[in-house]
């Protein structure tokens, strides 16, 4: 075991990483991968996911691919139960699907609006719903210890014009990551909220909104983003800390962003 921590401190651990096709999930599959974990790999686009976990068994990992939409609550179920037959059950949940649609609210974008809350929110209770029982039953295995981390943004402390839907869905991801600290904390399951500032991922490929294109380009000039890997390193950092350590919420801004 102890030679274990110092090189792979996640070994026998078992990670599930929604929205794993891309950017923050599909780097942290690697990176927990890497660290020991066993990543089942959670998305819509399967193709994506036959790659990832070819290339992290490529790389001396152990994954699964399971195509799942999140916002499908009995296919997260389905999910669930898959891990639960084949692995066990789950000890690490990354809950990082998301989608950033950001316009003005008076154009009545109602679609888009409802797509962030279906995946920013639903989705995120769909996949708590279906997991948490697994991360309560791993973490009183026997001196255990399980992880609830969830992606929120820091839009859910700022302020940012027309990104008031996603900005909402965020809030409640940090505002409920708190309260679900206290309910499972006392179970040895760590419950975090990672709040990044702009990172370079495929979110910034929906935005249709052409002022919210136009500040995005703008900061990409001015500063330099935070790239998926980053907050992946992070996630690892998180997952790795001794049981009784659990950071609360972490937010992870660009050195050149002021807000």
């Amino acid at each position: 075991m102890s030679t274990q921590n110092t090189t792979q401190p996640l070994q026998g651990r078992v990670a599930v990483i929604t929205g794993a096709s891309s950017g923050i999930g599909e780097a942290s599959a690697e990176k927990l991968a890497a660290l020991g974990a066993h990543a089942v790999v959670l998305a819509r686009r399967a193709d994506r996911l036959t790659d990832l976990v070819a290339r992290i068994e490529k790389n001396g990992g152990s994954a699964t691919a399971i195509a799942t939409d999140v916002t499908d609550k009995a296919a997260t179920q389905a999910a669930a139960d898959q891990v639960a037959a084949e692995r066990g059950g789950a000890d690490l949940l990354l809950n990082n699907a998301g989608v950033m649609l950001p316009a003005p609210i008076e154009e009545l974008a109602t679609d888009q609006w409802q797509r962030q809350i279906d995946l920013n929110i639903t989705g995120l209770m769909n996949v708590i719903g279906a997991f948490v029982p697994q991360l309560v039953k791993a973490a009183g295995q026997g001196g255990g210890v399980a992880d609830l981390i969830n992606t929120s943004s820091i839009a859910a402390q700022n302020i940012f014009p027309n990104f008031a839907v996603y900005s909402g869905t965020k809030a409640y991801v940090t505002q409920l990551s708190r309260h679900l600290r206290v309910e499972l904390g006392p179970k040895n399951v760590r419950v975090s909220a990672i709040e990044p500032g702009i990172v370079g991922t495929e979110l910034q490929e929906h935005v249709t909104d052409q002022g919210a294109i136009d500040w995005l380009e703008d900061s990409k000039e001015a500063i330099e983003w935070l790239t998926p890997q980053d907050i992946a390193d992070t996630i690892g950092f998180l997952a790795s800390l001794p049981r009784r350590v659990n950071l609360q919420q972490v937010t992870i801004m660009p050195t050149g962003q002021p807000y």
